[in-house]
């Protein structure tokens, strides 16, 4: 198939689902974190309908496009990474499960509908708009890593506005917002029932957080086993090697 890749664009490999994505060093390239949330992620089998928030580049509508053949949308407020996500779902001929949207999250569920999805993923933005490190980050990566644009409390209110009732949403983010994000998931409607922690390697604090939560559900908390990225001799241990190579 054709493909136009622009100034210092790529065309990377997903080797465990045998696609490819569209990825730019000076705009945007997946980090760790999507694969993980990706996988992290409860999705049905066949029937459903999932939204991706802050899409970016499309890594995690691909990624969950091999485990379900539910309809998936992702929503990318910038439009050179919406761009990006497009090019990637036509590439790979997943136009007819896949849409792209440049879109405000904040403003999505008016657009999309209120309480009409199963599942919401989402990989906000990390850090508070206020943190001088965003004033070193080209454009597109600031608007990706900074709350310049979404707080974590504007994307998990969207996420549950989205949800129909026993829906899932899972998001990624950091183990020091904990507390923010278990506040703001209960504040809507979203109660934690998964965490999952991810540590760079044994001996080490955790630098990641994965948490799932249901639309009205009913507390009961489950902490999962830690997953570690690395092992003692600096390689993937088994469990990540096979999210991003797939089984041997």
């Amino acid at each position: 198939m054709d493909l136009h890749l622009q100034d210092d664009e790529r065309l990377d490999y997903l080797l465990a689902e045998e696609l490819r994505i569209i990825q730019s060093p000076s705009v945007f390239s997946f980090s760790l974190d999507a694969v993980l949330l990706a996988k992290f992620t409860y999705v049905p089998i066949k029937q459903g309908a999932i939204v991706d928030l802050c899409s970016g580049n499309g890594v995690i509508p691909l990624f969950l496009s091999a485990r379900t053949q539910a309809k998936i949308i992702g929503v990318e407020l910038q439009q050179r990474l919406a761009d990006m996500a497009v090019r990637s779902v036509h590439y790979n001929q997943l136009h007819e499960q896949i849409t792209i949207i440049e879109g405000d999250v904040k403003t999505i569920p008016k657009q999309l509908g209120f309480e009409k999805f199963d599942v919401v993923t989402c990989n906000p933005p990390y850090f508070p708009a206020h943190e001088a490190s965003n004033k070193n980050l080209k454009e597109h990566m600031a608007i990706a890593r900074h709350e310049l644009h979404l707080t974590l409390d504007e994307a998990v209110q969207s996420a549950s506005q989205l949800l129909k009732q026993g829906g899932k949403a899972a998001f990624v983010h950091r183990p020091g917002r904990l507390l923010d994000i278990v506040t703001a998931m209960r504040a809507n409607r979203l109660e934690p029932k998964r965490i999952r922690f991810v540590y760079p390697k044994e001996g080490k604090e955790a630098n990641t957080l994965l948490i799932e939560g249901i639309k009205d559900g009913k507390p009961d908390l489950k902490i999962l086993p830690p997953l570690y990225v690395y092992d003692q001799h600096g390689e993937y241990t088994e469990e990540v090697r096979e999210m991003l190579y797939g089984k041997n």
